[in-house]
C-alpha cells in the first residue's frame, strides 16, 4: 500500500480537503519539486501556473493557481491562494489557465492606467497650488 496525505486548499470563497494523495508536483522559484508522504516540513510560494496532485495509483489531477503559499507538516499539505481550479485534463485546465492569465494582466493594466492618470491629475493640481501661493 502507498502512503498518503492530505491536501487542503483554501482560496478566497472555499475550502477543499482531498484524502489519499499519494503525490504532488509544483513549482517555486527555484524549479520544481515534488512532495510524497512523510516529507520533512517543508513551506515555499509556487508560481503562476499548474500543479498537479495523484490520488493513489489514479491519473494526475492539475491544479491551476495564480501563486500560492504551501506548507506541509504531519503529513498535511496546506495551499493557499487567491483562487483554484482542479481538472483532470491538462488541456482544459491549461485554456481555463491562460484565460486566466490573460484578464489578470488586462486588469493589471488598466489598475497602472488608473494609477498613472491619477499621478498625472495630482502633479497638476499641485502645480496649480503652487502657481496660486506664488502670486
Amino acid at each position: 500500500m502507498t502512503s498518503q496525505f492530505v491536501l487542503n486548499l483554501f482560496d478566497a470563497t472555499h475550502e477543499q480537503r482531498i484524502t489519499g494523495v499519494t503525490s504532488f508536483v509544483g513549482e517555486d522559484s527555484t524549479g520544481s519539486f515534488g512532495i510524497q508522504s512523510n516529507h520533512a516540513r517543508f513551506m515555499t510560494t509556487l508560481t503562476f501556473g499548474l500543479a498537479r496532485f495523484r490520488l493513489g495509483a489514479d491519473d494526475w489531477q492539475y491544479l491551476a493557481l495564480p501563486g500560492a503559499v504551501v506548507y506541509f507538516n504531519n503529513n498535511e499539505l496546506t495551499i493557499s491562494t487567491r483562487h483554484f481550479l482542479i481538472d483532470t485534463d491538462l488541456e482544459r485546465i491549461s485554456a481555463l489557465l491562460e484565460r486566466q492569465l490573460i484578464t489578470e494582466e488586462e486588469n493589471l493594466r488598466a489598475t497602472r492606467e488608473s494609477l498613472y492618470r491619477m499621478e498625472q491629475a495630482m502633479l497638476k493640481r499641485m502645480l496649480m497650488l503652487k502657481r496660486k501661493t506664488v502670486w
